[in-house]
């Protein structure tokens, strides 16, 4: 008997290891998959960002705006008739 649950024990012991190595390799390709997704987003935001500025750089800066004053017409006043 004391075989059998050595036995049982040495499997048991095998299967975990083999199942934290195996979970460890999962880790270790989510971590990979979630790094390039990373990189690849950074990348694509700063080529946005730079095309901008580029654009930014080509353009003339819009003109100011000036307000303009309404002129009104002269008010006449109530002697000016005479």
């Amino acid at each position: 008997m004391m075989n059998l649950d050595q036995a049982r024990q040495r499997a048991e012991r095998n299967f975990k290891k083999e199942e934290r190595a195996r979970d460890g390799r999962l880790a270790m390709i989510e971590y990979e998959v979630q790094a390039r997704a990373t990189r690849e987003k950074t990348a694509r935001l700063k080529a946005l960002r730079l095309a901008k500025k580029a654009q930014a750089q080509n353009e003339e800066p819009p003109a100011k705006q000036t307000k303009r004053r309404r002129v009104s017409a002269p008010v006449k006043e109530a002697n000016d008739d005479r």
